[in-house]
């Protein structure tokens, strides 16, 4: 048993005692906080240096993933720029192969329109009842006219198979050559009482029947859409496999097994210069 005394100084003793823990865990919380606190500037201070091992382990690993996309980065690169170069000679090779094929249906068509003009003129050359004279003076009033330093000299004035007077003409050779040419074709069609009427103008019959209709053609019974294959035949050549990229109104675009485009007119269908069908291999 204790007195009041013993339990008051009991006390206090406890309250000194916690007093004194309470200061000692103050001063360590201090210390360990101090401690703390100098080794962050320790581990600060070597990742700004750049020693620290928890800031060199990552940025070598950011650094092998940069190489690694940068490496890929780079092939990527070269296989665009090689096929930027390879879509590009093939746009040149097309463009070149296309050019050609027009060059070739442009020289057809001025031959056949040259051939045509060729006939024509040797029918009017055969039909004309005019010496080989006036020929031969057309053809040195030509080679004349081509000499810029040679004298302007007046034409002889000739005469033509027809009884006197004479008709002196005030027109060029060929002027006259042209209208002679004329005048003959008349007179060989009237009768001996009365002009015979001029025979009809026969139209252009087409030998075939082709048609485009809302980006279709149709030819000889069948449609055509774009991009089937078709068989293209042409007089005196082999025929010739295709697949139809365009179709417009008068002419149809195709590109051959090489790559290489063209076109055809529909009026050439219709005329039986080229003639198609369905490729069904």
């Amino acid at each position: 048993e204790m007195d009041d005394e013993d339990c008051e100084r009991r006390r206090m003793e406890c309250l000194d005692e916690m007093s004194n823990l309470e200061k000692q865990f103050t001063d360590l919380k201090d210390q360990l906080y101090k401690e703390r606190l100098s080794q962050v500037d320790a581990k600060l201070q070597e990742v700004i240096a750049g020693k620290a091992p928890e800031y060199l382990e990552p940025l070598a690993a950011l650094q092998e993933n940069m190489q690694i996309r940068t490496k890929v980065a780079g092939i990527y690169r070269e296989l665009c720029l090689e096929s930027v170069k390879n879509k590009y000679e093939c746009e040149i090779q097309a463009s070149r192969q296309h050019c050609e094929s027009e060059k070739l249906l442009l020289y057809d068509t001025v031959q056949s329109e040259l051939e045509e003009k060729i006939r024509r003129l040797e029918e009017d050359r055969h039909s004309i009842d005019i010496t080989s004279e006036l020929w031969n003076d057309e053809l040195q009033s030509r080679k004349k006219r081509k000499d810029p330093f040679s004298p302007d000299k007046k034409k002889p004035v000739f005469s033509l198979t027809i009884p006197r007077p004479y008709i002196v003409y005030m027109l060029q050779d060929l002027d006259i050559l042209e209208d002679w040419t004329t005048i003959r074709k008349a007179m060989a069609t009237l009768g001996p009482h009365r002009v015979k009427p001029e025979p009809p103008v026969k139209l252009e019959k087409h030998l075939h029947s082709a048609r485009s209709e809302e980006g279709r053609l149709y030819y000889d019974g069948e449609w055509y859409g774009r991009g089937q294959t078709i068989c293209i035949d042409k007089k005196d050549e082999c025929p010739t496999s295709a697949i139809i990229t365009t179709i417009n109104h008068d002419e149809v675009w195709f590109k051959r097994p090489d790559g290489s485009k063209s076109k055809l007119y529909i009026s050439q269908l219709q005329k039986g210069k080229y003639s198609i069908k369905h490729n069904h291999n």
